[in-house]
C-alpha cells in the first residue's frame, strides 16, 4: 500500500541570540557574524496518526542556560490541536538537554530512541564535564524511569515507526543522534534535528562546535541528502531561516508548515 502523505510542523518555543559563526562553528568563515539558535520541536499528522519529534526544555532550563523562553511546547502544539496527554508516539532524536524535556506531560506515549543513545548518555563518558554538560541529569533518570516502565521504543540503526516514516541512526552530534524520512505532499522530507543545527552546516560542510564524531557528523550529512528530495527538504535542527522560509502555521507566527514548499 502507498503510505499517507503527511503534514509536518516546526514550532519555535526559545531563542539563543547572543551566538556568533566563531561559537557555533569549527571552522569559521567570519568569527564575527551574528549566527543565532532558534528552538523547535516538530509535529507529524496524518493517516489517523500524530507523531512529535523532541519535546524541548521547560522555563527554568532556559533561565539556567541563559535561553529567551518564548513558550511552552506543549502549549505550541495545542495550538495546532494536539494535546500531548493523548499523544501515541514521541520520537527522542537524542537526549541533549534541549530536546528531551516534559516527559510527564506526555503520560500516553512510547518514546523511540536509538540503542546507542541511551548507552552514552548513562556510561563513563558521563564522568567527564565536558561530555556531559550537555546532558540533564534528571532528564536522562526520567528516561531509565520509563525504560524500566516499558515506555521506551528502541532501535537499533533504520526502523519504520508508521507507514513510510523511518527512523535513522547517523551520530555525529551524539553517539546515538537520528533523523527521521518523512513522506509529504512535496515530497520526502528530512527531519535533521541536530544532526545539522543550519543549513550553513550542511551546505557549506562546516561543523557544528558540538559533536561526539566528526566523520559521523559529516557522513550524517551525506545520508540526510540521500534521504531527502533535494537541499530545501532537509531541515536543520536550530535555523531561524527555517522560521522565515517556510509558511506560517494559521495564528501562529512561531508556527511552520514545512510539508508546503518554502517561500523563496
Amino acid at each position: 500500500m502507498t503510505p499517507p502523505l503527511y503534514e509536518v510542523f516546526a514550532l519555535r518555543y526559545a531563542h539563543f541570540a547572543d551566538r556568533t559563526q566563531g561559537d557555533n562553528l569549527i571552522l569559521p568563515d567570519d568569527h564575527a557574524a551574528p549566527m543565532p539558535l532558534d528552538f523547535f520541536i516538530w509535529a507529524i499528522r496524518g493517516g489517523g496518526r500524530t507523531i512529535v519529534v523532541d519535546t524541548g526544555f521547560d522555563e527554568a532550563s532556559a533561565a539556567r542556560r541563559n535561553r529567551t523562553w518564548l513558550r511552552s511546547p506543549i502549549k505550541a502544539l495545542a495550538g495546532l490541536g494536539i494535546e500531548a496527554a493523548s499523544v501515541k508516539d514521541v520520537v527522542l532524536t537524542h537526549l541533549h538537554w534541549d530536546h528531551a524535556g516534559h516527559w510527564a506531560e506526555f503520560p500516553s506515549a512510547r518514546f523511540h530512541l536509538q540503542d546507542v543513545e541511551m548507552s552514552y548518555c548513562t556510561g563513563r563518558c558521563m564522568c567527564h564535564e565536558p561530555l556531559r554538560k550537555t546532558y540533564d541529569v534528571e532528564q536522562v533518570t526520567t528516561a531509565v524511569r520509563h525504560v524500566f516502565a516499558g515506555r521506551v521504543a528502541f532501535h537499533d540503526g533504520t526502523a519504520e515507526i508508521a507507514p513510510g516514516i523511518t527512523l535513522h541512526l547517523v551520530g555525529g552530534h551524539t553517539s546515538g543522534m537520528q533523523i527521521l524520512r518523512v513522506p509529504t505532499a512535496r515530497g520526502s522530507i528530512v527531519l535533521a534535528s541536530d544532526a545539522t543545527h543550519f543549513w550553513y552546516n550542511i551546505r557549506k560542510r562546516k561543523p557544528f562546535v558540538i559533536l561526539h564524531s566528526l566523520e559521523r557528523m559529516i557522513e550524517g550529512w551525506v545520508k540526510c541528502e540521500e534521504l531527502a528530495d533535494g537541499p530545501d527538504h532537509i531541515i536543520p535542527g536550530h535555523d531561524p531561516e527555517v522560521l522565515r522560509r517556510f509558511p506560517k502555521v494559521p495564528g501562529d507566527e512561531d508556527g511552520v508548515q514545512l510539508h508546503l514548499p518554502p517561500a523563496d
